[in-house]
């Protein structure tokens, strides 16, 4: 069994002093234009808050704002929410929208969430999402181990982690109909453990500004924001 030191605490509550700078200033991007053609509805934690993005506008949520400037966008992220967190935003959501976007397990990860907990609470999000919005999709982060916060053998523990997360993400995935953005990559060709300092935000946990456009390339790719 795997004991956390404060630093790995520290860091899964984001407490360390650059952490707690990148969620000062920090404000979920949600936009309402006036005449919406497609509303897309985001879940999630710290990644879908945009926590390590220069602006709202450079988080995943601002990016595509910036391309569909006529989508409504409504974000109930909220930074260091679980999965279990992400289905009480669900509970809380209104309205239905064309698409739902989930955005979180790096929580899971690091505050070690069990693999039977974390799969019923993947499913129960899907189940609440599929409910208000058309398209499901869930987008889980990278390999947390890869982040330069975690040092050897954190590291190596948390890649495990995150490889059980994609894993149940997949599953669910599969047989709900929900999309599944895989940015799961071997450390080879991980642009977050290639080229971390252009990569990875001052906390050396969340993605920087370039870190969220290689986020939202894999999105557009993978076909999860798709009609």
């Amino acid at each position: 069994m795997c004991r956390c030191s404060d630093r790995d605490a520290a860091a899964s509550e984001g407490l360390t002093d650059a952490g707690r700078t990148l969620v000062a200033r920090a404000q979920a991007f949600s936009a309402q234009p006036a005449k919406p053609t497609r509303s897309l509805l985001v879940v999630g934690d710290s990644t879908a808050v945009g926590i390590g993005a220069s602006s709202p506008a450079q988080s995943l949520p601002g990016l595509i704002a910036a391309d569909h400037p006529d989508w409504r966008i409504d974000n109930l992220a909220v930074h260091g929410a679980r999965f279990e967190d992400v289905v009480r935003q669900l509970e809380g959501a209104v309205g239905q929208h064309d698409l739902v976007l989930i955005l979180a397990g790096g929580n899971d990860v690091m505050r070690l969430t069990g693999e039977v907990e974390l799969h019923a609470r993947v499913e129960e999000a899907v189940a609440l999402a599929r409910r208000r919005g058309r398209v499901v999709a869930l987008m889980p982060c990278g390999d947390v181990g890869h982040a330069p916060f975690f040092l050897p053998p954190m590291s190596w523990w948390m890649s495990r982690r995150s490889h059980l997360l994609h894993e149940v993400v997949a599953d669910v995935a599969g047989h709900t109909g929900a999309r599944y953005v895989r940015l799961l990559q071997p450390r080879a060709s991980d642009p977050f453990a290639q080229d971390p300092k252009r990569m990875n935000a001052a906390d050396g946990l969340h993605p920087s500004d370039q870190g969220y456009r290689q986020w939202y390339a894999e999105l557009q790719a993978q076909g999860g924001l798709a009609p």
